[in-house]
C-alpha cells in the first residue's frame, strides 16, 4: 500500500495525471519493467515450489485455519475496485460531492490533502489488533460513510469520503493477508479478477447504459455497485480470522523483532510520503492562487464551445497539454467543455477540469457530480464565477444530460451563462425535453446572456426553433446553416465575431467561439447585422487570433488548427 500512496503523490505532483501512462515513454517503460519483475516472479517462484511439494502434510492440517478462495478472492477484488473507483486520485472524493458556486463543497487542491491524510490514517490504523466488536463497529462506520457519499452534499459528502478511505485502508493489510494465504491461489487470484473487471464493467454500465446490452437493467445503479462491494469486504473482514499483522503475513518468531523494526520505518516512509504530496499541493494552490484574477476590466468578451471528449486525442493518448495550448491560443474569456468527466476508472480517474483552471489561470465549475452519471460538462472563465447551479435534463430513455446556468462577473459587469449537452440525435424525446428544459433556464436569465450548447439536431429544427423562440435568444450566425451538434446563442450583448476552428486531431469536434461587447445600457441598445469577412472593416481589437490562418471556405481536412466553414466572420451595424 506504500506503491499507492506514492502514485498518489506523483499524481499530486503531475496535477491529476497518471505519469505512467501520461505519454508513450513512460508507459513502454513501466511495461518493460513489469515484464521483467513478472519473468523474475516466474523463475523464483520455481524453487519455492519445490519446498512446498516437502510440506504437503503440514499444509493439509492448515488449511482449515485459512480463509476460503471464493470469499477471499471476490472480496479483495472488490477493495481492489473500490480503491482504485473512488482514491484513484485525491481529487475524485470532491468531484463526488461538487455543488453549484458559492457552495461548492471543498475543492480538490488544496483540500484533496486530506484525503492523502485519511487514507495514510487507515493504514496506521491497519497496525493495530481489534475484537470483533470494534471490527463490526468499525465496518458500520465504512458503510455509512459509504451512504453519505453517495447521498449526502458538498462539504458533509465530502468527510463521508474521507471517512470511507481510512476504513478501506486499514482493512487492506488484513484482506490482502488472508487473501494471500489461501490454499488455492490460482482460484483465488481468477475469482479476485474475475470480480474486479465485473465491477469494473458494471460501472461503465452505469452511465453508459444507452450503448451496451442490459444497460436499461442497471442505469444510474452507482448504489447497488457499491453496496455489493461493501457486503463483499464486509463478509471477509467480519468472518476471517483475526490476527495482528505479524500472524497475517506469517512472520516466523525469530522475525518477530525485525518485523517491529520494519513496521517503524514503514510507518515513516508512508508520512514522509504524505509530506511530500501535501508540500506538492501547497505549491500548486499557491502557484494557482497568483494566476488567478489577472483578467483586466473590459466591456469585450470572448466565449467558446469544445466537445473535449475527456482530453483524449485521435491516436488515443492523454493530450491535456495540448489543449491547453489550443484554449491558451484562442483568447477566450469563457469556455465551456463538452465530455469532460474523466473521473471514473474506466477514463482515467484523472481532474481535467482542475488541471485547466490550474494550467491557464481560470475560475472553474466542475459541472454535475461524478456520481450523477453524465459523461460532464465543465466551464472555465477568466473573471470570477458569482454563482452557478447544476443541472441534470430530463432523460427518460438515453443518458442524462447535463447543464450549468452561471453568473460571471466581467469587473463589474454581470453576465448570465447556459451550457448544455444534449442526448443523442436518436433519443427524440430526450431531445424535445431537454430542449424545453433549457429554454426555460435561457428565459428566466438575466437579460444578457450567452447559451453555449450541444443540442444534435439542425439548424432550424424543432429543438434550435424552441430555444430561439421560447428562450427569447438569437443565433450568433442564422446563415451558418452547415452545423449539427454546437451553437452559440446569446441576448442582450452586441455580437462581434463568429469563428470556427479546425480539431487538428485533438479531438474529433471543432471549436466553436463568438465574440461579444456588453452594450452601457441593456434596454436601449443596437445590434450588429452586417456580416463581413475582411477583417480590416473591424477595429484590430475585434481580430480573432491570426495564428488560425485567415477565412476558409469548407473543411479544413489539414492536421493543424484552422478556420474552417466558412468563418471568421465580423458583424457592424448597416450605416
Amino acid at each position: 500500500m506504500l506503491g499507492k500512496i506514492m502514485l498518489l503523490v506523483l499524481r499530486i505532483w503531475y496535477t491529476s495525471l497518471n505519469p505512467v501512462w501520461s505519454s508513450q515513454v513512460a508507459n513502454t517503460v513501466i511495461l518493460t519493467i513489469g515484464f521483467i519483475a513478472a519473468v523474475e516472479q516466474i523463475h523464483s517462484g520455481g524453487d519455492k515450489r519445490k519446498q512446498e511439494t516437502n510440506k504437503t502434510g503440514k499444509v493439509i492440517r492448515e488449511t482449515a485455519s485459512h480463509p476460503h478462495w471464493f470469499l477471499s478472492g471476490i472480496a479483495f477484488g472488490s477493495l481492489m475496485f473500490l480503491t482504485l473507483w473512488i482514491f484513484g486520485e485525491v481529487s475524485l472524493i470532491s468531484r463526488w460531492a461538487v455543488s453549484g458556486h458559492p457552495h461548492t463543497g471543498p475543492d480538490p487542491n488544496p483540500y484533496g490533502g486530506t484525503v492523502l491524510f485519511g487514507l495514510a490514517q487507515g493504514l496506521m490504523l491497519s497496525f493495530w489488533s481489534w475484537s470483533s466488536i470494534i471490527s463490526f463497529a468499525l465496518f458500520l462506520i465504512g458503510l455509512a460513510s459509504s451512504a453519505g457519499l453517495l447521498y449526502l452534499h458538498t462539504w458533509s459528502a465530502a468527510v463521508a469520503g474521507n471517512i470511507l478511505g481510512v476504513f478501506t485502508m486499514c482493512v487492506w493489510p488484513q484482506l490482502a493477508g488472508r487473501f494471500v494465504s489461501c490454499p488455492h491461489p490460482g482460484k483465488a487470484m481468477s475469482t479476485a479478477m474475475f470480480a474486479y473487471v465485473l465491477e469494473l464493467f458494471f460501472c461503465v454500465w452505469c452511465t453508459a447504459y444507452k450503448f451496451v446490452p442490459g444497460g436499461v437493467y442497471i442505469r444510474e445503479s452507482s448504489h447497488l455497485l457499491l453496496g455489493f462491494i461493501m457486503l463483499c469486504i464486509g463478509i471477509e473482514f467480519l468472518t476471517g480470522p483475526k490476527k495482528d499483522l505479524s500472524s497475517v503475513f506469517e512472520v516466523k518468531s525469530n522475525q518477530k523483532t525485525f518485523f517491529k523494526r520494519s513496521k517503524n520505518y514503514i510507518k515513516l516512509l508512508l508520512w514522509l510520503l504524505v509530506g511530500v504530496g501535501l508540500l506538492g499541493l501547497g505549491l500548486r494552490y499557491k502557484t494557482y492562487q497568483k494566476k488567478l484574477g489577472q483578467g483586466v476590466p473590459k466591456r469585450d468578451f470572448s466565449a467558446m464551445i469544445w466537445p473535449f471528449r475527456f482530453g483524449y486525442d485521435n491516436e488515443g493518448w492523454s493530450n491535456l497539454e495540448g489543449s491547453a495550448n489550443l484554449l491558451n491560443q484562442t483568447g477566450a474569456d469563457f469556455i465551456t467543455i463538452i465530455e469532460s468527466d474523466a473521473s471514473k476508472p474506466f477514463i482515467g480517474n484523472h481532474d481535467p477540469t482542475m488541471w485547466l483552471g490550474e494550467r491557464l489561470g481560470f475560475y472553474t465549475d466542475f459541472g454535475p457530480s461524478t456520481r450523477d452519471h453524465t459523461w460532464g460538462i465543465m466551464a472555465l472563465s477568466r473573471y470570477p464565477i458569482v454563482k452557478s447551479t447544476h443541472h441534470l435534463l430530463p432523460s427518460p430513455e438515453g443518458e442524462i444530460a447535463p447543464a450549468i446556468s452561471l453568473t460571471v462577473n466581467f469587473t463589474g459587469k454581470l453576465v448570465d451563462f447556459v451550457v448544455a449537452h444534449f442526448g443523442n440525435e436518436e433519443e427524440d424525446l430526450d431531445r424535445k425535453l431537454q430542449a424545453i428544459a433549457v429554454s426555460n433556464l435561457l428565459k428566466t436569465s438575466s437579460k444578457q446572456v450567452v447559451f453555449l450548447g450541444y443540442i444534435t439536431s439542425a439548424p432550424g429544427s424543432r429543438d434550435y426553433t424552441e430555444l430561439i423562440k421560447n428562450g427569447n435568444v438569437q443565433d450568433i450566425d442564422s446563415t451558418d446553416r452547415d452545423r449539427w451538434c454546437s451553437y452559440i446563442m446569446y441576448r442582450g450583448v452586441i455580437r462581434l465575431g463568429y469563428a470556427r476552428i479546425s480539431h487538428a486531431g485533438l479531438s474529433d469536434s471543432e471549436v466553436q467561439m463568438a465574440k461579444f461587447r456588453i452594450p452601457d445600457h441593456v434596454d436601449s441598445y443596437v445590434d450588429n447585422d452586417r456580416i463581413v469577412t475582411d477583417p480590416s472593416q473591424v477595429p484590430e481589437d475585434v481580430h480573432f487570433n491570426p495564428r488560425f490562418g485567415s477565412y476558409k471556405d469548407g473543411h479544413n481536412y489539414v492536421l493543424i488548427h484552422h478556420f474552417h466553414m466558412s468563418t471568421p466572420k465580423y458583424f457592424k451595424r448597416t450605416k
